[in-house]
C-alpha cells in the first residue's frame, strides 16, 4: 500500500464535526460550480459529482436544488476559493482552503487563529510543497474487480493509487486528473460515493500527546470557522 491508502487509515475523519457545517461547505462548492459551469449537470461534471456528495452526506435533495437555484440568481454572493499556508506550533505546516464571500475577513480570521495559539500565518508556497495535491474518489466496488487491474488500467488518467476499504474502492490521483478519472468511472459504470481533492503531507511529525492537543485546539479554530472547507496538516 502506498501513502494515501497509509494517509486515510491515520487521518481522522472528524473534520466536519455536524451536519449544518458539512452542508453548508457543499452549498458553498455547488455555487462556485455553477457560477463557474452553469446549473446542468449533465454538462457540469464538478457539479454532477458534489450532488453525489451531498447525496451521500444525506444533505436533502430540496437543499441541494435550493443551492443550485440561489447561485443563479443575481442575490447570490461571489465566493472565491482562497488557500492560506502557514505554521502551527512545533513547526507543523498547515494548509487552510477557504470559499469566502469576504477574504479581507477571512484572512483576519485565519491570521488570528495562527497567531492565538502559537502559530503563525505565511506566504503563498510557504508550506505547499511538503504536500502532494491529489484527487480522490470512493466507489462501489465492482464484483470480482481487481483493484491492481483497475490501477493499470487508469494510469494513463493520472491514477497512482488503488485499494478497497470496506466495500469500497479509493482511487486517488493526480490533482489535473480529476476530470478525466471522473469521466472514465461514469462511463464505465462505476457508482461514485464521493469525489474530493486531498493534500497528502510528504513526511509526517510525530507528536507528544500534550503537543497534538495544542495542535488540536489550532485545527478546531479552523474547522469552526464557516469559510473553511478544508484543513490540511502534517502531524502525524
Amino acid at each position: 500500500m502506498g501513502r494515501a491508502f497509509e494517509y486515510r487509515k491515520a487521518r481522522k475523519l472528524k473534520r466536519w464535526g455536524n451536519m449544518a457545517k458539512t452542508f453548508t461547505k457543499i452549498g458553498r462548492e455547488i455555487a462556485i460550480a455553477v457560477k463557474s459551469s452553469g446549473p446542468d449537470p449533465v454538462a457540469n461534471p464538478r457539479l454532477r459529482v458534489l450532488m453525489q456528495n451531498a447525496k451521500a452526506a444525506n444533505m436533502p435533495k430540496e437543499n441541494v436544488e435550493r443551492a443550485i437555484k440561489r447561485a443563479t440568481s443575481k442575490d447570490q454572493e461571489d465566493y472565491k476559493e482562497v488557500v492560506y499556508e502557514g505554521y502551527g506550533p512545533y513547526g507543523i505546516a498547515v494548509i487552510v482552503e477557504t470559499a469566502t464571500d469576504n477574504p479581507t475577513r477571512t484572512v483576519a480570521n485565519v491570521r488570528s487563529y495562527f497567531n492565538k495559539n502559537n502559530g503563525s500565518l505565511g506566504t503563498s508556497g510557504s508550506v505547499d510543497y511538503m504536500f502532494d495535491h491529489k484527487c480522490s474518489f470512493k466507489v462501489v466496488t465492482k464484483e470480482g474487480m481487481d483493484p491492481e487491474e483497475l490501477e493499470l488500467e487508469l494510469i494513463d488518467y493520472g491514477v497512482q493509487e488503488v485499494f478497497v476499504e470496506d466495500d469500497n474502492t479509493m482511487i486517488y490521483g493526480e490533482f489535473e486528473g480529476f476530470g478525466p478519472i471522473q469521466k472514465y468511472l461514469e462511463e464505465n459504470g462505476f457508482e461514485i460515493l464521493n469525489a474530493e481533492f486531498e493534500r497528502i503531507p510528504h513526511d509526517t511529525k510525530t507528536l507528544t500527546e500534550e503537543q497534538q492537543a495544542d495542535i488540536e485546539k489550532l485545527l478546531a479554530k479552523f474547522e469552526d470557522d464557516e469559510d473553511v472547507t478544508n484543513v490540511f496538516h502534517n502531524m502525524a
